[in-house]
């Protein structure tokens, strides 16, 4: 195993990045910070990635801040503006799919982040802790944003305010996650739904996530008139014309949009 805090690999189209400080359950440090955001960068402005999978190295995904990096004297306000602000806005603005696969405990911001790409799939013997609480913090790394969204006000103040730990299974339940897969097969399912992913219309699987955020701000009929705007983008692309020649053939389609 490499010395790098953050793994790459490339299975195709499939770009992995795995968060690697196995021995401290992959917390985040600035270190950690400073290859995770150019590495997510770098597959942003790769043409051969279509689909981002990141997932954690040994038995966690991410247990969250490392407390112990530079914490007694630090603004925590900074801190979030500075490293995790980008962080989440930049999942949220990748061209291609981003899937979490999530190895383990997802504590904190390391629950968090993972909560911010478009698909999570968790192995059975994963969980998830919003643990701010326990520490005299509120939610960061956008989970004010996005538990609510995601469980309702109800089970987002639940989870907030008693950092108990979630199994997988009963996130899935409450539609915090997607798909509670056997911890053995977690990265081969993985791989595989995002190698399907990766075959398919990349930009148009990134103006969903867009269109789906931004309907969240807007009443009914402004989300409709937003459709429509980028619908009228979307149909002048190559890969809608692709996609109903070949439908209209027969045929599978070759989409290259990105």
């Amino acid at each position: 195993m490499s010395d790098d805090l953050v793994q790459c690999a490339d299975h195709g189209a499939v770009r992995v990045l795995t968060l690697n400080r196995p021995q401290a359950l992959n917390s985040f440090t600035r270190a950690m910070h400073e290859e995770l955001l150019p590495a997510l960068d770098a597959a942003a402005v790769d043409e051969r990635v279509r689909c981002v999978v990141i997932t954690g190295a040994g038995r966690a995904f991410s247990a969250g801040q490392d407390l112990n990096d530079a914490m007694s004297d630090v603004d925590v306000g900074d801190l979030v503006e500075q490293l995790y602000k980008p962080l989440a806005l930049r999942i949220r603005s990748m061209p291609v799919p981003v899937l979490a696969a999530v190895n383990g405990v997802a504590a904190g911001a390391g629950a968090n982040f993972a909560l911010g790409c478009d698909i999570v799939i968790a192995a059975r013997s994963a969980s998830f802790i919003q643990a701010f609480a326990k520490i005299a913090l509120v939610p960061d790394c956008g989970g004010t944003w996005l538990l609510p969204r995601l469980v309702g006000r109800a089970n987002a103040m639940a989870l907030a305010m008693t950092g108990d730990k979630l199994p997988a299974e009963q996130a899935q339940r409450i539609g915090l996650i997607w798909r509670v897969v056997d911890d053995a097969a977690l990265m081969d399912e993985a791989l595989a739904l995002a190698t399907r992913l990766a075959a398919m219309p990349t930009a148009a699987l990134a103006a969903t996530r867009r269109v789906i955020d931004d309907a969240l701000a807007l009443d009914y009929a402004a989300a409709l008139s937003h459709e429509a705007a980028v619908q009228r983008t979307m149909g002048a692309a190559h890969d809608a014309k692709e996609g109903i020649a070949a439908f209209l053939a027969k045929r599978p389609p070759s989409f290259t949009d990105r």
